[in-house]
């Protein structure tokens, strides 16, 4: 069976084409990139660019392919996140809708006052997010907090993951107000227990909904009986169901307008009984300042430079030249640096009565196994697994990956593709990583 995959992101558009083999799995047999084109008011338009390229590079025709699409043209799903406190479910609910593909442009945490709620109507989100207080536990802020939101009328729909025990008296008041509500498991149901997956779960489905909207989507929905996926959520997935077959793992991808960095790991024993707040397993950040392309001056101002400021002129969406891929590189590995920080644990020393202690905040990486460079700076531009290897340094101001941590290059940029087949496909998924990585590790010895 032939299968194509058609990603749509903020700079490059990409095709894959691949055949299901009768072993169960997945073997890429040609691929094929063009500009996005969504400046143009049609996204089809680099879509039938990079079909062109592909048709160019197959050995063969594709014969009838099931499409599956994901896809970040849209520029995600703006969001504002609502909780009781900002340690437990603030931060939760924020998780969450990070690791589902929404761009968190508001959190906030107690009871919502005037200028909060001014704000949400300034930001006029795709989405609220309502959480606060563990099951059975505070209800009246967050009773407050949702009369709050519905007096803002139909503004955007509200997913509700807080406490189970008003869940009526939830639903009441959005139905009163006409706004569309949507019920998930508390985000918090407990002290130190993080329930994340319903929510995003709810977030993809909205953001299938939602995609269309980018200028020539809907044409492109038209052509899969599957959910269109945020493509951040495709690589989360496709990470979950590497590191279930091969071990934790590590994920950064580096865009033109954004670095994502996933993260599947429970961490080490050592660092863990230090954790002051619980992790998701499953970690996603978005950098949304850290693109190589829309937002390489973000970079530049953040580097401090100047050495390189004249380079930017240089600065090409698919570079070719030396110079070019040159300026993409050294902007990738900045990129790399600052994301990686904003994404580790950090240890920190607190004082006690008893005397010093170091304690974590954030995501222990020291665990991991596997670390996968993908995106198209880290793929298509040669350096790719030097520059990840610098941040393997280990336990220290922050916690990164060891020395010995195996790096993979996603040469042929297939990762996000994969995650988009694994709502269909998980075995076949699976499969093809274990024999991805068994190939890769077969050559890297000869």
């Amino acid at each position: 069976m032939d299968i194509l995959t058609i990603e749509v992101g903020s700079t490059i558009t990409k095709a894959n084409a691949f055949a299901l083999l009768p072993e169960g799995r997945f073997e890429q047999w040609a691929q094929g990139f063009a500009e996005t084109s969504i400046q143009e008011g049609d996204v089809c338009i680099g879509v039938e660019n990079a079909l062109s390229a592909l048709k160019a590079n197959a050995p063969r025709a594709l014969e009838n392919p099931q499409y599956f699409v994901n896809s970040s043209a849209a520029g995600g799903l703006r969001m504002t996140v609502h909780g009781l406190t900002f340690n437990m479910t603030a931060r939760a609910a924020r998780e969450a809708a990070l690791g589902a593909g929404a761009i968190i442009k508001q959190v906030t945490a107690g009871e919502l006052d005037d200028y909060d709620l001014k704000e949400i109507l300034d930001i006029q989100p795709n989405i609220i997010l309502l959480a606060g207080g563990v099951d059975y536990g505070e209800k009246k802020i967050v009773l407050k907090n949702a009369e709050a939101i519905a007096s803002l009328g139909k503004i955007a729909p509200v997913i509700y993951a807080g406490n189970r025990a008003i869940r009526t008296q939830i639903r009441e008041i959005f139905e009163n107000a006409g706004v569309e509500l949507m019920l998930a498991d508390n985000v918090f149901p407990a002290v130190d227990q993080l329930n994340i997956e319903p929510v995003r779960l709810i977030i993809h489905e909205l953001f299938n909904k939602h995609i269309i909207h980018a200028p020539g989507m809907s044409r492109l929905r038209e052509l899969t009986d599957a959910q269109v996926l945020p493509t951040p959520g495709a690589v989360l997935l496709g990470a979950k169901l590497f590191a279930e077959m091969l071990g934790d793992v590590l994920v950064i991808d580096v865009g033109g307008a954004t670095t994502d960095v996933h993260s599947v790991s429970e961490g080490s024993l050592e660092w863990n009984k230090r954790m002051v707040d619980p992790e998701p397993v499953a970690k996603r950040t978005v950098e949304g300042d850290l693109g190589v392309f829309v937002n390489a001056q973000n970079i530049l101002a953040l580097a401090e430079d100047p050495a390189w400021e004249e380079e930017m002129q240089h600065l090409m969406a698919m570079p070719a030249t030396e110079q070019e891929m040159n300026l993409t590189r050294w902007l990738t590995q900045r990129a790399v640096e600052t994301a990686i920080r904003r994404h580790a644990g950090v240890v920190t020393d607190l004082y006690t009565p008893s005397g010093k202690i170091k304690i974590v905040r954030g995501k222990d990486l020291t665990a991991v196994n596997w670390l996968v460079g993908t995106g198209g700076a880290l793929t298509r531009v040669s350096g790719g697994e030097a520059i990840l290897k610098t941040i393997c340094l280990g336990a220290g101001a922050y916690l990164l990956p060891k020395p010995e941590t195996t790096v993979l290059i996603d040469a042929f940029y297939r990762f996000s593709a994969l995650g988009t087949l694994a709502h269909t496909y998980p075995e076949e998924v699976k499969a093809t990583f274990v024999h991805w990585v068994n190939e890769t590790t077969e050559q890297k010895k000869d």
